[in-house]
């Protein structure tokens, strides 16, 4: 008769309910499910954070201090010392020379059972001590003399609180066995696999043989690692273009292009809009024109003038007799783009609307009254946009400005208020995405770039100046001030914090009005009520200000030409691309203008590294392509980017020239052998692909 464990692994597959596993009970079954594991096949591509050699024992008398080993010798000694700790001493010897075990955590059975003469087999790091070497607290069994070691490299896990490294390890072998009797299907084209085979790559990363390359593993760079890398990529470009081939499939307006309508508009600026903003307005008004939505991703670098292309847009389809909505994450860039869209089209026709989170009573209810009825053309808010007490009549176009910070199924949610008739999307960044990251991000969207500045911008110097010299710094806004030009304090805290050694924007502007008496000091920072905020942006914007001491909340949505010198106070806690966009609110006059990094020492090598880029470079690609190098895809981007931060196995830029042929697969597989690519993309994706069928 077969065992019965045995026929419970032969039923289990890949989608088998992790709770089937062996070892597995309701309780271990819920921990894991907090770190998305579910199916059994979620365990084959959880993989160690790295692993340790237990393969081949070392003599004693070879060992090295910090090493981490397995050594094997007959107890000696076991007592208990009372020294400045009260300890476990156990003496161990090999024939080669003497280690000693030392416990600080022990109980009277364990001092029982290291009885003299037994053979321990230990794993621990070797520490010298004052006596000679030492393990603390290592893991160990009693064995044979001669003894099987282990066949495999053992496999540290990344864990939470109350599952043990044993615990990963006995239910990943058992999901290995599971892999063992029933594998999973190679979905990848032959060709393409790399050289190794699924299960393989797979066995490979959990019990790596002996011999296999460590600094190969740690830098993601092993063939087992790339095979699955790469699939899983292929998985992520199919269930992007899933989403997309689902979005194209609705019916959207077809709004007609009036180039004299959009040529109209641009003539009644101040300025002349460059080559770039009409090469882009121009293919964002033909997209309008098809049958189905408009799916595009605008980017530009600080100050290439993206709200324009978008005003462009919205006036083609507010024309037409459709509604515009116009989302932006934050209060302070919403109020901006309403003070944008008031000054372009608050004097004619068109009506518009202001939705937050901040509107409530009677005045919301009238609100999304007008908004149900068309009373209102363009409505300009923040997420309460998307809520679902607010009902448009006929959405033509949905403008999105800094769309990583929503995510997908947030934008998908605002489209699918277009009812009948799905609205087209234009989503815009003011960060520059690198080309890898946005094949990841952004491949469900066509992508329109403004790489051009308008004429009058100024290169603005930028200078580290270590905070010792706060002096000299605070002399020089001083003497600009003065001068009549105005000036910027960014602080990147509200409060004071001591333990982040930062100082806050409150504690600079009090310390700054007391130094500089003479000079019209304004605070802004998120705290504020909107209607404050916007007083003191107007006053700064007017002039009535000469130094504006703020928190990041001017990253977006100040444009004042005559401010030409920024200070920001401890850099070093801000990416490379929040710096170029904070730089970005100078050097928007014809004054030349500068951007001081008063950095916090001591600075690392990495930190210096960092704002070095910013030092020598106003490129905003290029420095976007840095921050994704130096801090990855999560800090660049976000967290909400659906998809991108769940990736399992593959890792920005480390695994950045894998991209093209991942999208090449994917694309083939779609069109070639549709059903194989979505069984890819469910491998991988499970139930986090379910936004897609919205």
């Amino acid at each position: 008769m077969s065992k019965p464990n045995a026929n419970r692994r032969v039923a289990l597959n890949a989608t088998s309910p992790i709770s089937q596993l062996s070892g597995v009970g309701p309780k271990l079954a819920e921990k894991l499910a907090t770190l998305g594991l579910h199916q059994v096949k979620d365990l084959w591509f959880y993989l160690p954070l790295r692993y340790q050699d237990r393969t081949r024992l070392t003599p004693i008398g070879a060992l090295q201090d910090g090493s981490d080993v397995v050594i094997e010798g007959e107890v000696r000694l076991a007592t208990v010392t009372l020294g400045r700790r009260r300890s476990l001493v156990v003496k161990l010897q090999d024939g080669t020379g003497t280690l000693v075990l030392r416990f600080f955590h022990f109980s009277r059975a364990q001092q029982q059972q290291l009885k003299q003469g037994l053979t321990l087999r230990c794993f621990g790091q070797v520490r010298r001590g004052a006596n000679g070497f030492e393990m603390v607290h290592p893991e160990y069994r009693r064995v044979e003399e001669g003894a099987a070691m282990e066949e495999a490299l053992t496999a540290i896990y990344p864990t939470i609180t109350g599952i043990g490294q044993t615990t990963w390890r006995k239910i990943c072998v058992a999901s290995l066995q599971v892999l063992t009797v029933n594998p999973p299907d190679e979905l990848l084209p032959h060709e393409q696999t790399l050289g190794i085979g699924l299960v393989q790559a797979i066995k490979i990363l959990h019990q790596p043989p002996p011999d296999v390359s460590l600094s190969a593993l740690a830098n993601k760079q092993h063939p087992a690692q790339l095979r699955l890398a790469l699939e899983e990529l292929v998985a992520h470009r199919i269930s992007l273009g899933e989403l997309r081939t689902l979005q194209t499939q609705h019916q959207a307006p077809q709004i007609p292009y009036r180039e004299e309508l959009t040529a109209a508009f641009l003539k009644a600026q101040p300025f002349q809009a460059t080559g770039a903003q009409q090469r882009v307005i121009a293919e964002i008004g033909h997209d309008l024109t098809r049958p189905t939505p408009m799916l595009r991703l605008l980017q530009g670098d600080v100050g290439a003038g993206k709200t324009l292309v978008a005003a462009a847009a919205a006036l083609q389809a507010a024309q037409a007799g459709y509604q515009v909505a116009v989302m932006a994450p934050t209060e302070l860039l919403a109020e901006q783009h309403w003070r944008n869209f008031e000054r372009w089209f608050g004097d004619s026709k068109f009506k518009l609307a202001w939705l937050s989170g901040k509107t409530k009573g009677k005045k919301r209810e009238a609100t999304l009254a007008m908004i149900a009825t068309q009373e209102v053309n363009m409505v300009i808010g923040t997420h309460a946009l998307f809520q679902a007490d607010v009902e448009f009549k006929h959405l033509g176009l949905v403008i999105i400005d800094e769309q990583h910070r929503f995510g997908v199924e947030q934008r998908l949610t605002l489209a699918r208020k277009g009812k009948a008739l799905r609205p087209h999307q234009l989503v815009m960044t003011a960060t520059p995405i690198p080309r890898s990251l946005s094949m990841v991000a952004y491949a469900d969207l066509d992508c329109s770039i403004i790489d051009e500045l308008p004429p009058g911008r100024q290169a603005i110097s930028t200078v580290l100046i270590d905070s010792s010299r706060r002096a000299s710094v605070i002399e020089r806004v001083a003497h600009a001030c003065r001068e009549g030009r105005q000036a910027y304090w960014v602080c990147t805290l509200i409060e004071e914090n001591e333990q982040l050694a930062a100082q806050a924007a409150e504690a600079v502007s009090e310390s700054l009005q007391t130094q500089l008496a003479d000079l019209r000091i304004g605070l802004i920072h998120g705290r504020l009520k909107s209607t404050e905020k916007e007083s003191i942006m107007a006053s700064f914007a007017a002039g009535h200000l000469d130094l504006l001491v703020a928190t990041t909340v001017i990253e977006v949505g100040v444009d004042v030409p005559n401010a030409s010198l920024m200070i920001i106070e401890n850099p070093e806690r801000l990416g490379l691309a929040q710096l170029h966009q904070l730089r970005g609110r100078v050097g928007r006059g014809t004054i030349a203008s500068h951007c001081v990094l008063m950095y916090q020492s001591p600075l690392s090598q990495t930190g210096k590294a960092r704002l070095r880029v910013l030092k020598d470079s106003q490129d905003g690609f290029y420095i976007a392509e840095q921050d994704l190098l130096l801090r990855g895809p999560g800090e660049l981007l976000g967290t909400r980017q659906t998809g991108l931060m769940a990736f399992r196995v593959a890792e920005l830029p480390l695994h950045e020239d894998l991209l093209d042929s991942a999208a090449a697969i994917a694309d083939d597989l779609m069109q070639q052998r549709p059903a194989v690519a979505r069984r890819l993309a469910r491998r991988w994706t499970g139930e986090r692909a379910a936004y897609a069928g919205a």
